[in-house]
Parts: C-alpha cells; sequence; structure tokens
C-alpha cells in the first residue's frame, strides 16, 4: 500500500506497454493536462507509449489502495503471440485431473472442455492458459481426478445459480477479465469493491493485466481473501506450480505509437448506408467499447434478408467464418492473434466467406443480417485486436475507415464519425445525420 503523499507530488513513471496518457492520468488520479505540462517534450498525437519509456506523473494521493504486486504479464491475459503453440487439449489430457472427462452444453452442442475454453479464449481473446490457471485454482480441476458436487458446477471457485457448469462459469470469467482489462487499458478502473462490501483502490504501478485479474477476484473474496489471492501466494502461486514464472514468458507484443492499418469502409462503394452504433461492446457485454454498427440502404424495419455486401477495408485472409462471425487478418500469416484484425458480427450465413479465403480490399465478405446475439435491426457489427488485444473504438488510437475518424458518445452506441468537416452521429433510426456515402474518385453515386 502506498503512502500518503503532498497533493501533486512528481513521480517518475516508466511506462508499460499499451500505456496511453489518458489512462496514466487516470491511473494516478491527475489530469491530462497537468501531465502533459510535466512532459512538454512528449511528442504531438502519439497513440501508445512505448514500454520504459520515463514520464514525469504529478500524482494525487487516495487512500484505500491495493497491492502493487505484478500478478501476470499482460501477454499470459492475452490470446495474442504469446499464446502461439500453447495446445488446450493437450495441456488437459496431459494432467490427472477431471478436468478431461469434463463436457458442457456451448453454441448449439455438446463439447468436451478443452472445446469450451478454445471458443471462449477465441472469442473474447483471452490467453488459454490463464483460464486454466483459474480452474485450477477455484476447483483443482488440472490436478484433482474427481470432481465434487461443487467443482462440477462451479469449477471456476465462484459459486453462483447463475453461472452453474463451465461454459457459464468460463463466460463470468471472461466478462469479468476483460472488464478489468480494458477497464485500466482506457484509465475507467480505478477501484474495485470485494465480496465483503470494501473498497480497493488499484495501485497506479499496476499492469493491465494485473488489474484484470483483480477484477476477477474482487468478487469472489471477502477483502482479507482477496488481499491473499492477489499476492504472491494466491493465484500466481498457482500459475507458477503449473507452468513457471509467468514473466518468463512475457511478450512485448504492444509497440509504442501503434498505428491502425489503412482502412476503407467497409461497404461496395456508391451507396448509402447508415452509422447506426457508435463505440460498444466489442464481444458480449464486457469492456472495450471497440465496435461500429453499420446498416445497410432501403431495408424494411426489423430484421430482414439484405442483398448488400459486407466488403473488406484491406487485403487481408479470413481466418475464421462461422455462425454470425467473419474473422479477417490484415498481418499475412493467416492469424488472428498475430498484427491488425477485423472481426465482423451479424453476417449472415448465405453467401458468407469460407475461412481461408484471401481477399483484396473490397472483396466480398458476407451479407448483413440479425444471426448472432441481440440484433433488432438487419446490420453489421465491426472491431479490430492489435496482436490479440482489443483497441477501443474512440480515444487515442481512434478507428478510421476511408478518413472517417470515430469518436464515443456519451453512452454506449453513441458516438460520432468525422470526416474533415463532416460529421454524422449513430443513430438507428435512419436521418441525414446517420447517412454515410462511400465513393471512390471518378464514381457517381448510384
Amino acid at each position: 500500500m502506498r503512502t500518503p503523499h503532498p497533493r501533486g507530488e512528481v513521480y517518475e513513471y516508466l511506462a508499460q506497454q499499451g500505456d496511453t496518457l489518458p489512462a496514466v492520468a487516470a491511473h494516478f488520479h491527475t489530469s491530462l493536462r497537468e501531465l502533459l505540462a510535466a512532459n512538454p517534450n512528449l511528442p504531438a498525437g502519439l497513440t501508445t507509449l512505448p514500454a520504459g519509456y520515463p514520464l514525469q506523473v504529478p500524482a494525487y494521493y487516495l487512500p484505500l489502495g491495493g497491492s502493487a504486486f505484478h500478478i501476470l504479464p499482460d501477454s499470459e491475459v492475452v490470446n495474442g503471440p504469446g499464446a502461439l503453440g500453447f495446445d488446450t487439449q493437450a495441456e488437459i489430457t496431459s494432467r490427472p485431473g477431471f478436468l478431461a472427462g469434463l463436457s458442457d452444453y456451448a453454441n448449439s452442442r455438446q463439447r468436451p472442455a478443452w472445446e469450451i475454453i478454445d471458443i471462449v479464449a477465441t472469442e473474447y481473446s483471452l490467453h488459454p492458459r490463464l483460464l486454466l490457471t483459474l480452474l485450477e485454482s477455484g476447483s483443482g480441476a488440472l490436478t484433482t481426478p474427481t470432481a465434487s458436487e461443487q467443482a462440477a458446477t462451479s469449477p471456476m471457485g465462484y459459486a453462483s445459480s447463475r453461472y452453474r457448469g463451465l461454459y457459464r462459469q468460463l463466460l463470468w470469467a471472461a466478462e469479468q477479465l476483460n472488464d478489468g482489462y480494458y477497464g485500466w487499458r482506457t484509465g475507467t478502473l480505478t477501484e474495485l469493491e470485494t465480496a465483503d462490501g470494501k473498497l480497493v483502490r488499484l495501485d497506479p504501478w499496476l499492469n493491465a493485466g494485473t488489474a484484470a485479474v483483480h477484477n476477477l477476484l474482487a468478487p469472489m473474496y471477502v477483502q482479507a481473501d482477496f488481499v491473499a489471492q492477489t499476492g504472491p501466494e494466491g493465484l500466481q502461486r498457482v500459475y507458477r506450480n503449473l507452468w513457471g514464472d509467468p514473466f518468463e514468458k512475457q511478450v512485448e507484443f504492444i509497440p509504442g505509437n501503434l498505428q491502425q492499418a489503412e482502412l476503407a469502409l467497409p461497404f461496395v462503394p456508391n451507396r448509402v448506408w447508415d452509422f447506426t452504433g457508435g463505440p460498444h461492446e466489442t464481444w458480449g457485454t464486457a469492456l472495450p467499447l471497440g465496435a461500429l454498427d453499420f446498416a445497410p440502404p432501403a431495408v424494411e424495419g426489423g430484421c430482414v434478408l439484405s442483398g448488400e455486401w459486407i466488403a473488406a477495408p484491406a487485403a487481408g485472409i479470413i481466418t475464421r467464418s462461422e455462425e454470425a462471425i467473419v474473422v479477417l487478418d490484415l498481418g499475412g500469416d493467416g492469424d488472428e492473434r498475430t498484427g491488425w484484425a477485423l472481426m465482423f458480427y451479424h453476417v449472415g450465413e448465405d453467401g458468407r466467406v469460407p475461412a481461408g479465403t484471401v481477399l483484396e480490399q473490397g472483396g466480398q465478405i458476407g451479407h448483413p443480417s440479425c444471426e448472432g446475439g441481440r440484433s433488432t435491426g438487419t446490420h453489421f457489427h465491426v472491431a479490430r485486436k492489435y496482436n490479440g488485444e482489443w483497441i477501443p473504438a474512440g480515444g487515442p488510437l481512434p478507428f478510421v475507415m476511408d478518413g472517417w475518424v470515430a469518436a464515443a458518445g456519451a453512452q454506449r452506441y453513441e458516438g460520432t464519425l468525422t470526416k474533415g468537416s463532416k460529421v454524422i452521429s449513430a443513430s438507428t433510426t435512419t436521418t441525414a445525420a446517420n447517412r454515410i456515402l462511400y465513393t471512390l474518385p471518378g464514381q457517381e453515386a448510384q
């Protein structure tokens, strides 16, 4: 726990990968204005800070601070380059725990545990090694041969009638982890409440991966047990017993001043589309607010078949094409865990591009629909990730397509797209204020 210090006392802080200036300011309870004033030599337009960059931070002390201990590096939380070569099925079957014989119903059929873990890891972009560590911590799933009734129904160790069974336990954990990870990344998460209602403020020197674990553990434990679980003899000890030192596996995967790949709008040219959703949840109900929604032109209200095509904003390889989902890898290696990747959701089955297809910019991905998740009208949802980490649609590294720059609104789904002097606002009601026309030079709208 940090000791009290004078308001605005300046500390040197060495930036961690993925840090942004607004988030660092929030972590230290200071303002972006004060942070910029204390660091006048910062390059203009900086997106992510280079790891190890020395910042002078005027910090403001708040009581009830939590542990400064780093549990896991970010690369052991995100399903990115650090997860390459990890074989979930082999890890489970090589150990004596009951998890090898456990199954559950997920995505329309009964599945073995390893498959369910890989589904959640892929959809939420979380490292499967972390999910296995949490299952071992919660119920001994990898090392205990026979599951108790409680372990079988709550293998994550989170007792809840709403989240019974392996799949639902993993979904709950994934939401908690992503809310913690991206809440820290964006500076919106600064404090937690433990199971006994005690307040804990996150230490400003934490990394995003550790904040993710804190956010998961807080509702599971009373304060004293939470302190133990977030220390070296808690969850990290379980990890070390299974896999060794997590920081020996650390991979730096978010470079300084990260720049988005150049993208066109995801439409066929010469069509008017509606911008129906500003920055909102990328997957499930968890952070980050990384997705944008677009609806096709000239369709009736509700869910109707659309003949319009979603088009590839850049050249790439289709790495996943399954129910309602298409993922376009822009990195060229066919793995969505490396480089830039775009995820499209609510893509109709009819005409959906198959996995393995190589597309040029403008290539046909599929048709917008109501398939997948909750949807009240025909549209599609698009989000970005870099090296497995979801990137918020607004903020220091905004979503940019054909020069249209996304910005978040006051609430989820609100927001704008701006190109020069043109501004359109997200709305589920078709109006002139939310229509966007994509034209190529020398072409006229039809």
